[in-house]
C-alpha cells in the first residue's frame, strides 16, 4: 500500500532533525538549541511525513492567548513541489486560532507571505565577523544570570517581548552548560540582559536587550569575551540606530537580511530597548 502525507505534531527527537535541515539551509542554529526550543511549545512544531519519512517541517510557537510565532519552515529539497509546503501551512495557520503571528521573512518569500495576510514590520540585519570587544570601563557592573536571579530577568523580558516565555527562558538562559546570559541590575531594577550560544559556525548572541546603549554595550563586552575570536552574529532590528551603531563599531558587518512580518494586529515592541533579537525561529 503506498504511504500518504500527512501533518502530525513532531515526536521526541525529531526537533533535531529540523534543526539539521536548518543548518543545511545555511540558517546556522545553535547547536545545543532543541531542549529549548522544545520547552517554548512542546506542541507547536509540525513534520510533515510520508508513512515515516520525514519530507517537511513547521513551527508555530504559542506564547499566550494572544501572540505566536512561525518558524523552521521547510521541505527537504528532494520533497520539493508538491504541495507539501502548503499542507504544513495550512496546518499551522490554523493552529494560530485568532492569535497575532510573527515571523522573519527573507525576501524571496516576503510577497507569498502578503497574500496570506502579513504586513512588514521593520528590516532585522544580521551582522557578523571576529568581533572587537568594547572597552566599557567599569561604569556598568555586570553579572551572570543565576538561578536566583530567572524570575526577576523573566519579569524584565515581558516588558519587551511580545508575549510571555517562562518556560523557554527558564531553559536558555537557566543552562549555563549550553549558553552564557549575563544581565545588568536586579530585583525590579534590571535594565538589560543577553545571551550567546554556540552555532554550528561561531555564536550567536540573542537576546540582547537593554534600557540604554551603555547597558548595552557593557553586555555586549561580556558577551563577546566568551567568544575568544570566533566569529559572532547578531540580528539587529534596522530601526535601532544605536545597536547598528554598536556593533559596527565592533567591527562587525551586515551579512545576511529578513523582515519580521505580522498577521494581526502588529505588537507594541520597544525596539530601542531591542539590540539583538533572540532568534529568528522564534522570536
Amino acid at each position: 500500500m503506498k504511504s500518504t502525507f500527512a501533518v502530525r505534531t513532531m515526536r521526541a527527537g525529531e526537533l533535531e532533525l529540523a534543526l539539521e535541515w536548518a543548518r543545511q539551509e545555511g540558517w546556522n542554529p545553535g547547536v545545543d538549541d532543541a531542549p529549548a526550543f522544545w520547552e517554548a511549545d512542546p506542541s507547536g512544531f509540525f513534520v510533515g511525513a510520508i508513512g515515516e519519512v520525514p519530507v517537511g517541517c513547521i513551527s508555530l510557537v504559542r506564547y499566550g492567548e494572544n501572540f505566536a510565532f512561525l518558524g523552521l519552515y521547510m521541505v527537504h529539497p528532494e520533497f520539493r513541489g508538491k504541495g507539501y509546503g502548503k499542507a504544513l501551512w495550512n496546518k499551522v495557520i490554523a493552529f494560530a486560532g485568532n492569535r497575532t503571528v510573527g515571523l522573519d521573512g527573507v525576501a524571496a518569500q516576503q510577497e507569498n507571505y502578503r497574500r496570506h495576510g502579513f504586513e512588514a514590520a521593520y528590516r532585522t540585519l544580521r551582522y557578523g565577523g571576529v568581533a572587537t570587544v568594547p572597552d566599557i570601563g567599569k561604569a556598568v557592573e555586570v553579572v551572570p544570570v543565576t538561578q536566583g536571579r530567572l524570575e526577576a530577568l523573566l519579569r524584565y523580558d515581558a516588558s519587551i517581548f511580545p508575549g510571555l516565555r517562562y518556560s523557554f527562558l527558564t531553559a536558555w538562559c537557566g543552562a549555563p552548560e549550553r549558553r552564557k546570559s549575563f544581565m545588568v541590575g536586579s530585583g525590579s531594577r534590571i535594565r538589560g540582559y543577553g545571551t550567546i550560544r554556540r552555532c554550528f559556525e561561531g555564536l550567536k548572541i540573542g537576546p540582547l536587550f537593554a534600557n540604554s546603549p551603555d547597558v548595552a554595550a557593557a553586555l555586549l563586552a561580556a558577551l563577546l569575551s566568551e567568544a575568544k575570536g570566533r566569529p559572532v552574529y547578531l540580528d539587529v532590528p534596522a530601526e535601532n540606530a544605536e545597536a547598528i551603531r554598536l556593533v559596527e563599531a565592533c567591527g562587525l558587518s551586515p551579512v545576511f537580511e529578513t523582515t519580521r512580518m505580522y498577521r494581526g494586529a502588529a505588537p507594541d515592541v520597544p525596539l530601542n530597548r531591542v539590540f539583538a533579537v533572540t532568534t529568528l525561529e522564534l522570536g
